[in-house]
């Protein structure tokens, strides 16, 4: 049985979002309605999940939310967005342009979190805050310091949060990053990885008038302020207001690999600078253990990289692994293990089951939510040195730049009034 929960309220919103839509008004209370807390179901029924953003991923999430999941409401700034869920789906859910209202009005156990990254990290400390167990996509985060504020609150909250890093439930990278960890291609040389491109800054764009039912203020969130454009809302990843470009897109799937294989997922490099300029520029790391991670490669796996052993190459990515000898490998994974994660869509059902075990049995998932901020922390880092344009040092256990004040200005960023992180207490 999962531990019963002594506290069944919890206050919130105290200080932080507040609605600007038009008759939306900001919940003071919600429940916390995790499970086999006192009055909820037990641990054989299904975990009652309300989505958090429902774009083109989120709907890939729902065709891959296992039968142990039951979805009853949905809540994205673009009703429209919402509606065409709905129908796609051929739903009937609740729709809430505030998810604070569905988290207050809707009895969850627990969220999927698929917005925008610069508006991730209020809504799962919300949902934390409200008893809710979380599973967010990656990039988990915009800014290296709201990672810690978000790992802060899953841990007071003591909430089951899985990160969208689905490599980490994928039998043959397990096997791979912990042959790489174990020294099974012995000692490493170096590890080579994909150049992902950083985003673009802002430069201004044509103001177009906000569709209807597009509440565009809530949807900027934390970002600055600016006259809506399509290509700021709807390609949203290219801009470093709201993303950090590939470098946190495909990025927070190829580091997390190399801090898996590297047994760093707790922590990070010590060392970053760039070795040619510009926001897409190459880059190298180099960690305490004194392995050098270059990204530099133009052609490679974008889901994992290139370990250079003294006795073996292993090229890692999404679902599978090669070797240099070919035949190094002398007990590989049965190849039923990458079946499961073929078919449509990038596929995430046997990732999302770890997520909804754990809710039942309280334990850490796969993905936790130290791994996935520590990992995208590093795709950070990355971004910050190119930003900079010189050798960084880092201490990972205090994630600060010593003695740097310029760098250190980049772990963080202001945040517009109502926009503000949510206080723990």
């Amino acid at each position: 049985m999962i531990p019963q929960e002594t506290t069944t309220r919890r206050k919130f919103l105290k200080q932080g979002v507040t609605a600007t839509a038009a008759g939306i008004s900001a919940p003071y209370f919600v429940p916390a309605s995790a499970l086999a807390a006192p009055g909820r179901p037990g641990a054989n029924d299904r975990v009652i999940i309300g989505f958090i953003g429902v774009g083109g991923r989120a709907r890939q999430l729902m065709d891959h939310l296992p039968q142990a999941g039951k979805i009853v409401a949905i809540s994205d700034a673009y009703l429209k967005r919402a509606e065409e869920t709905n129908q796609l789906k051929k739903a009937s859910w609740p729709i809430y342009q505030d998810y604070r209202q569905m988290l207050e009005k809707e009895n969850l156990d627990a969220v999927v979190v698929a917005t925008p990254d610069h508006v991730r990290v209020i809504p799962c400390i919300h949902a934390c805050q409200a008893g809710l167990d979380v599973y967010a996509e990656k990039p988990l985060t915009l800014t290296i310091a709201e990672g810690r504020v978000l790992v802060n609150a899953a841990r007071k909250y003591h909430r089951v949060f899985q990160v969208g890093s689905q490599q980490r439930t994928m039998e043959m990278n397990r096997f791979a990053c912990e042959l790489v960890r174990s020294g099974g291609i012995g000692k490493l040389k170096a590890v080579l990885a994909i150049q992902y491109p950083g985003p673009k800054r802002y430069t201004g764009l044509p103001e177009q008038p906000v569709p209807e039912g597009d509440n565009w203020d809530a949807w900027q969130a934390q970002a600055e302020g600016r006259p809506f454009h399509p290509d700021l809302q709807f390609g949203w990843m290219a801009w470093r207001s709201y993303s950090g470009g590939e470098m946190t897109n495909w990025g927070a799937h190829g580091v997390d690999q190399i801090q898996w294989a590297l047994g760093m997922s707790h922590s990070g490099p010590t060392e970053i600078w760039p070795t040619s300029p510009g926001p897409n520029g190459k880059l190298r790391m180099r960690y305490a253990n004194g392995v050098e991670v270059r990204f530099e490669q133009e052609k490679g796996p974008y889901g994992g990289a290139i370990f250079v052993g003294e006795d073996c190459k292993i090229e890692i990515n999404r679902n599978k692994f090669a070797t240099n000898p070919k035949d190094f490998v002398k007990n590989p994974p049965d190849p039923a293990a990458a079946r499961e994660w073929e078919g449509p869509g990038w596929i995430a059902r046997p990732h999302m089951q770890n997520w909804l075990d754990c809710i039942k049995t309280r334990e850490k998932p796969n993905a936790d939510v130290e791994i996935g901020h520590r990992s995208i922390s590093v795709c950070h880092l990355a971004n910050i040195a190119r930003e900079i344009g010189r050798k960084l040092k880092w201490d990972p256990e205090a994630e600060t730049f010593p003695g740097d004040a310029e760098a250190n200005a980049y772990l963080a960023r202001p945040r517009r009034k109502r926009y503000e992180l949510p206080e723990l207490e």
